[in-house]
């Protein structure tokens, strides 16, 4: 069949059901977008291709369907590494179009030349260049199909002199094939252990959401043995979260009683997770992780088995199907030692938690410092973050999809959101780039345009993705909500100044004559200042009104104290020492200068 280039290439995205794109038009991709209309595929052009690339990441993850970043060669795909790496840590199957300078001329320093392969070569699953015309839907095809057998980000790299060539070929065919059930050997003796366990836990992972029934899968297997069901960081939404058996997240700001419950396991089965070690540090000064205990961790990757755990089964297939295998092969009467008292144990340890949140209005110091203590004395009338956290759980539907930005007053939260249904939860993740909520919820949004959908942001990272305001109020845009806790400041970066820095802040502190609740007016959105914790409240209520009701986008703006949560990185930090001295008196004038 004679087609030209660009219309191979569309067609096979449509062939996968490809239909949005997110990024910035450049005259690399002019050859398809002037096709994408009639291919029934939407061209989302944001302010910042990073954005762009964080909107692909929401979007798919809210949906479970496949999206595209594309933009300019050169400068204009740079700006999506961030974005791509992001969704790499977050599992998250995107297409990356890359065009390229022209092959005629690629390795002269032409306009707007880069090497765009070697760039995204840790970024991706996969990466394919198109090496002639004729091949361009086949590479595509194949790029796509390993981003979905991956469940990450794949690159194709295409020249800009290989578009408007008419070729003659016949497009791919697309193979799907059965995802892997575990080895037989592998499943029993899971199984096995579990059977004969005292205390088994369950630790819910990415997979169990990316699984196909991997969630109900693993909550049938929890009811039987009568398992605790802890989740990984940012994983809030991998078990519902009204489930008496739900324990909450594990890691940085997560659940004490999740983390309480793992501490006393004799066997945990890791059910879709890579076991990143950020995900298991000390808690609430517990060391929690059980060292002692029989670990079952199964992945759909092979490398990472056993990377940073020590394992006794590894088990290589999809949460889904190896947790029901598991549950068939269960022996008669597993989970019945000691079944009512560790139902009572688990009954009890979450209430006591429950009871300890809701208690929880302050940040403490740590011993020898005092900036929290200083910080309620300075502004005695403004919310602290946790007052806002609560007065947020007043107004948030319950069928909200939310997303996370990195930072102090977002990771003071983590232990309160929980969810009934899965992909609800969108978090930066372990690469933990800032200036993710805002175009992360404007994905989701787009994606799920009937769900409410609110966004959170600390005001150091909103500064990063603030210019998106100035697209998502043009009229094709969804209308979304946004919250950006505002206190002037750098909070992570500040805890860390107080513990290890003797309060000696550089380049922590922000502007107070910013306005973003400003900004989003002058954008013709709509910005709100919330002081009180009754003000965010009723601020949020009416923001999830207009966004479903009116089509209204609001950003609030939560003005909060400057108290300061748990530093991200104890294990990484500690107090340097003096040996040769620092002297301004030393600064030379450069030479020539």
């Amino acid at each position: 069949m004679k087609m030209t280039t660009e219309e191979a290439f569309v067609k096979t995205l449509q062939m996968h059901g490809i239909d949005n794109a997110f990024g910035i038009i450049g005259s690399a991709m002019m050859p398809i977008s002037d096709i994408f209309p009639d291919a029934g595929i939407q061209f989302w052009d944001c302010a910042h291709e990073t954005s762009g690339g964080m909107m692909a990441d929401g979007f798919t993850r809210a949906t479970g369907k496949m999206c595209m970043m594309i933009a300019q060669n050169g400068p204009g795909i740079t700006n999506f590494v961030t974005a791509v790496k992001t969704a790499y840590w977050n599992h998250t199957p995107l297409l990356l179009v890359t065009p390229q300078a022209a092959n005629k001329t690629i390795g002269q320093g032409g306009f707007q030349e880069m090497e765009q392969m070697h760039l995204f070569a840790d970024c991706v699953a996969y990466q394919e260049e198109v090496r002639d015309p004729s091949r361009i839907a086949e590479t595509l095809n194949r790029v796509i199909m390993q981003a979905k057998r991956a469940s990450a980000p794949a690159q194709i790299n295409v020249p800009r002199d290989f578009w408007t060539q008419v070729i003659d070929i016949e497009l791919p065919a697309i193979v799907d094939f059965e995802l892997p059930q575990g080895g037989t050997e592998a499943v029993q003796s899971a199984a096995d252990l579990l059977s004969s366990a005292k205390f088994p836990v369950i630790l819910n992972g990415a997979g169990a959401v990316l699984s196909k029934g991997g969630i109900e899968a693993s909550r049938v297997l929890a009811e039987t043995l009568d398992a605790p069901v802890c989740v990984g960081y940012q994983h809030n939404d991998a078990f519902p979260g009204s489930h008496p058996l739900f324990a909450g997240p594990l890691g940085y700001n997560g659940s004490k009683a999740g983390m309480q419950l793992i501490a006393q396991a004799d066997v945990v089965l890791c059910l879709g997770t890579r076991l990143n070690p950020f995900s298991t540090l000390p808690g609430y000064g517990m060391e929690y992780w059980p060292a002692d205990a029989k670990i079952i961790q199964v992945d759909i990757n092979p490398d990472r088995i056993g990377l940073t755990k020590k394992v006794t089964v590894g088990i290589v297939g999809d949460a889904a199907k190896v947790a029901t295998g598991i549950t068939a092969k269960l022996a008669d009467g597993a989970g019945d030692t000691n079944r009512t008292e560790r139902k009572n144990t688990i009954a009890t340890t979450k209430s006591a938690w429950a009871q300890e949140l809701t208690s929880m209005n302050e940040e403490q110091d740590d011993p020898g410092t005092t900036w929290n203590q200083r910080a309620r004395a300075d502004k005695p009338d403004w919310m602290s973050p946790r007052m806002a956290w609560r007065a947020i759980q007043m107004a948030l539907p319950g069928d909200a999809i939310i997303s996370s930005d990195i930072g102090n007053n977002c990771a003071i939260g983590n232990a309160y959101p929980a969810f009934d249904e899965s992909r609800k939860y969108l978090a930066p993740g372990l690469f933990g780039p800032c200036g993710y909520g805002l175009p992360s919820i404007v994905g989701a949004k787009i994606g799920q345009p009937k769900v409410p959908v609110v966004g959170f942001a600390g005001d150091g990272a909103f500064g990063i993705s603030v210019n998106e305001l100035t697209a998502i109020g043009r009229g094709e845009w969804p209308a979304i909500t946004q919250i950006v806790f505002r206190n002037y400041q750098w909070g992570a970066e500040k805890r860390n100044s107080t513990l290890w820095f003797d309060d000696n802040f550089v380049g922590t502190e922000l502007s107070e004559e910013v306005s973003y609740a400003g900004i989003a007016n002058a954008c013709g959105l709509k910005g709100v200042v919330a002081r009180t914790q009754d003000e965010l409240t009723a601020a949020l209520a009416q923001a999830i009104k207009d966004q479903m009701e009116n089509g209204i986008t609001t950003l609030i703006e939560a003005m909060i104290n400057q108290e300061l949560g748990e530093p991200f990185r104890r294990d990484a930090m500690k107090k340097p020492v003096a040996v040769a001295g620092i002297s301004k008196d030393d600064m030379r004038t450069q030479v020539g200068a």
